[in-house]
């Protein structure tokens, strides 16, 4: 399958994302770049962590609104998988891809450590390679990671599924309500989450935790 990871200034896990993808798929992915209104034809589009812009205004509201966020929203549209992380997530947020906002971690202080999730929802494109209920480590390393969405919001994501990933185990490091780290939008084929699972998907990392998200994305056998 093919990929691209998409590249913003001030994005910083750029690199992270293309050694992950190039390791569990065998194949480097494409880059796209700001200003591009046109994307290869590709099955999965990543959307990397960093600080885009500097995070000025809200994390991700200047990119959430650069050319290449149409396009990827054109490519959704068409059925494309999407996966943001970390800023990634906040900027598929303010684009209105994902419902929810995501807030000044609880502790009003940045956050960089590991945290345990649960697999909450398996039978995503970006699961499958997960058991429900499995509790997975993964890095995170964020200021503005805390998610809400009001009562409503909330119903209609735990009722269709919508919520792939929680903090467990006591790690919510940002508040998040509810313990939400992920959630997908409700046609399955966009997901954003806060961890980083690029950073744990080979032994010299310390774990292999976060491989079944490309491996599932990618419809690659996880190792």
């Amino acid at each position: 399958m093919k990929s691209a990871v998409v590249q913003l200034p001030g994005l910083n896990r750029d690199r992270d994302m293309i050694a992950a993808l190039t390791k569990i798929s065998g194949h480097a992915p494409v880059t796209i770049w700001q200003t591009e209104t046109e994307i290869p034809d590709v099955d999965l589009i990543l959307i990397p962590g960093g600080f885009s812009y500097g995070d000025y205004l809200r994390c991700g509201a200047i990119a959430a609104r650069m050319p290449v966020m149409q396009a990827i929203r054109d490519k959704a549209d068409k059925g494309v998988k999407v996966l943001g992380v970390c800023n990634g997530f906040q900027i598929l947020v303010e684009a209105g891809m994902l419902p929810g906002a995501l807030m000044r971690n609880s502790s009003l202080k940045f956050v960089c450590r590991e945290v345990k999730l649960e697999v909450v929802n398996n039978e995503t494109a970006f699961t499958r390679a997960y058991d429900k209920g499995q509790i997975i480590r993964s890095p995170v390393a964020h200021h503005d990671g805390n998610y809400f969405a009001d009562e409503e919001t909330l119903a209609k994501l735990e009722g269709e599924g919508q919520v792939v990933f929680r903090y467990a185990a006591g790690t919510n490091p940002n508040g998040s309500i509810k313990d939400i780290a992920g959630v997908i939008n409700a046609e399955g084929n966009v997901l954003g989450m806060m961890p980083h699972p690029e950073n744990l998907i080979e032994a010299a990392h310390g774990g292999t935790d976060g491989r079944g998200i490309f491996a599932s994305a990618l419809e690659v056998m996880a190792a």
